[in-house]
């Protein structure tokens, strides 16, 4: 084409800039197309001198670890009381989710539920009394994940509450638990009223003891199997649970009808699973949980082990960097709001429920649960193309869980800090909402893109481990 001829058509533009520069040439009448693209994010120069120069050892060693977490064989083996089981658990100590927090740090939704906590230890009488206890001193505060644990939102576990006890069979280590609470004022949202207080006691004293009998009966139940299935049917076991525990359900019923002695205690704790769609999130948790801490610690891998968050900050883990944590702010998610509240009542995202994502399910399948998109204002597109973009900051693709709507391909897993600041991605997690103020509860439900904050001093981090 003659360079005259170019001039005369019209006006096709591939823009790689802001979208902001694509919106405006079509108003002025132009064709133009947006190419996804971003540059990579700002870390130190010398943080990818280091991690380039070892490329193939970091390679080698995301290769053992990916390996690792798709191998993890999850079970549900038995309950026990969280004092019993957990290791380093103690009476004055409280887990709470997220990365290391102090009490004057804590945001409201955690100091509300470790208030509620400590009336249900019986430390105290009243919230006053609660805070009071909270913030003397006499109690110890610590991460769920350092005491191999997981809780959901503010994710608070005590001495006395049950717990489930999952076994990874391949690799020999365990994770921790509570019960779901089911919606509404609950303590995993800093409610703390008496209504929450009387239903842990209920769990604890009738749920507890019918549940590790049914249990002990089967003697294992698979829940890596339980989420490959839910998978295909409409869940992607964060947000939306509703096939996982029904398939629970149709497990442990059985053996709830034949070990238990008491027939109002029976239809209770049937009616609570089966009236409660997130039970299985406190299952999945833990399953993913016991796969990831099986992949800690081999030298070089830039593999996530934990996403985590405190309602104040949002916690990084890799498998090459140990115990350390790398620390950014948390964002407040973008969500959908029940009437009566908006995005101003809404607490900074909270829980350790991102082990899900980190696992490579939740936001990271959010392609295979489609109805999770609708219900906080996306499309079944906008849930697809989160999915693929995962892809680009993971290491592989699970070998069992898989999504339908891809022609079963296997969800992104093995979340790679280089590639996410290569790429300038970060993780999508799906999520609940919380009030900012301890005592409310639940406000809503919504989405979020992971901050950067964490996901540089993490690349960088292992840039300084690596050389030293």
């Amino acid at each position: 084409m003659a360079l005259n001829d170019l001039f005369r058509q019209p006006l096709k533009v591939i823009n790689t800039g802001l979208v902001s520069f694509k919106t405006n040439l079509e108003t002025a009448g132009a064709t133009a197309i947006q190419v996804s693209w971003k540059p990579p994010a700002d870390v130190k120069k010398e943080a990818v001198t280091i991690l380039n120069a070892h490329q193939h050892q970091i390679d080698e060693a995301n290769r053992k670890a990916l390996d690792i977490i798709l191998n993890g064989k999850p079970f549900l083996t038995g309950m026990d009381k969280a004092l019993d089981v957990i290791p380093g658990m103690r009476k004055d100590l409280i887990l709470h989710s997220g990365p290391p927090i102090t009490w004057d740090r804590m945001c409201g939704p955690t100091r509300g539920a470790i208030m509620g906590a400590l009336i249900y230890e019986g430390f105290a009488t009243t919230i006053e009394e609660a805070e009071k206890v909270a913030s003397s001193g006499e109690i110890d505060y610590a991460p769920c994940h350092e005491h191999a644990s997981v809780g959901p939102m503010a994710g608070i576990i005590s001495a006395s509450m049950p717990v489930f006890i999952i076994e990874n069979e391949a690799y020999g280590n365990s994770a921790f638990c509570t019960l779901n609470e089911g919606l509404g004022k609950v303590l995993r949202y800093g409610a703390y009223g008496p209504e929450v207080i009387e239903k842990l006691r209920w769990m604890e004293k009738i749920m507890y003891p019918v549940l590790k009998n049914a249990i002990r009966k089967l003697g294992k139940i698979d829940l890596k199997n339980i989420i490959a299935q839910a998978l295909h049917m409409g869940d992607e076991v964060h947000n939306r649970n509703r096939a996982a525990t029904s398939l629970f359900y149709r497990t442990i019923a059985p053996a709830i009808v034949e070990t238990s002695e008491n027939k109002e205690d029976t239809v209770k704790v049937l009616n609570f699973i089966n009236g409660n769609d997130h039970s299985f999130l406190n299952l999945s948790m833990p399953a993913s949980k016991a796969c990831l801490d099986a992949a800690r610690n081999i030298p070089y891998s830039s593999i996530a082990v934990v996403m985590a968050r405190n309602g104040t900050d949002f916690g990084v883990q890799l498998a090459g960097t140990g115990d350390k944590w790398f620390v950014g702010k948390s964002p407040v998610p973008d969500a959908l709001f029940f009437p009566g509240f908006t995005k101003d009542d809404a607490n900074p995202d909270i829980g350790d429920s991102a082990i899900t994502e980190t696992m490579g399910l939740g936001g990271f399948a959010i392609a295979a649960a489609p109805a999770i998109a609708q219900f906080v204002g996306g499309t079944a597109q906008d849930a697809i193309q989160y999915t693929l973009d995962m892809y680009e900051i993971t290491a592989g693709e699970n070998n069992v869980f898989q999504i339908p709507y891809l022609n079963f391909r296997g969800t992104p897993t093995g979340i790679d800090v280089r590639k996410v600041i290569e790429q300038n991605i970060t993780p999508f997690i799906d999520t609940g909402v919380a009030h900012k103020n301890p005592g409310v509860g639940q406000v809503g439900a919504g989405v979020l893109s992971a901050p950067m904050e964490p996901f540089k001093k993490a690349f960088e981090g292992l840039a300084e481990e690596i050389q030293h």
